[in-house]
């Protein structure tokens, strides 16, 4: 290699050189560009964990909120259609877990007549709603498998049993009822519970076909008072 290719040569590893240096203080400028724009990303993607958090609490918190409200709603129309409502109203308030006297009287006139009917009634049904409010007592069983198991009444129980035996299926119903609803409205505190109830259909009425009922009742009893 003659000198002037070695000159060439070395100008050419010069400007290598000042290429690559261009080349490294662009990478590294990029490299500082990123960095901005992740960390800019990560301060973004922090705020909007925290307002998705914020958001879920507050979403959760008016649902508890509601959810409060309508329950103190349902307890406020409770007291008030129970002053109102009448036996044949479809939505009117039922005392889930009472004991229904109809068997327990039925069974008694079959086996004794007048005064001792009602006297061995009231003292068969006296007896049983002992029963349901003992908690010692727990005559259920477990059925099902797996998100599906659930409470019944255990026909097998002893007591039920014997009052199937004694008394007949209906009574033996009677009670079965009551334990169910017991278990299903106040399990730990074994008392009857009041309930807003559409009696046409069995299930529980909505705080809306409450309210609209009790408009009707309220509409009835200012025309009978208008209209004596």
């Amino acid at each position: 290699m003659n000198e002037e290719q070695k000159k060439r040569w070395n100008e050419r590893c010069e400007e290598l050189e000042e290429k690559n240096k261009e080349l490294k203080k662009v990478i590294a400028e990029k490299n500082e560009e990123l960095d901005k724009v992740k960390k800019e990303m990560n301060e973004q993607l922090e705020e909007e964990r925290f307002e998705s958090a914020w958001l879920k609490d507050g979403i959760s918190a008016l649902f508890e909120k509601a959810r409060h409200e309508n329950q103190e709603a349902r307890r406020e129309l409770i007291q008030e259609m129970r002053k109102l409502s009448g036996e044949r109203s479809t939505i009117r308030v039922k005392c889930m877990g009472e004991l229904d006297k109809k068997p327990f009287i039925e069974a008694c006139k079959v086996r004794f007549t007048g005064e001792e009917a009602a006297k061995q009634h009231a003292m068969l049904r006296s007896t049983w709603l002992q029963n349901l409010k003992d908690p010692a007592w727990h005559p259920f069983k477990h059925v099902g498998t797996g998100d599906n198991v659930k409470e019944v009444v255990d026909e097998e129980d002893e007591k039920i049993k014997k009052l199937k035996q004694e008394w007949g299926e209906e009574v033996k119903n009677a009670v079965k009822k009551a334990l169910e609803e017991i278990n299903e409205y106040n399990a730990s505190g074994r008392y009857v519970v009041p309930e807003l109830w559409n009696f046409r259909e069995e299930r529980k009425a909505t705080l809306k076909e409450g309210i609209a009922q009790m408009k009707t009742l309220l509409i009835k009893t200012h025309k009978r008072k208008a209209h004596p």
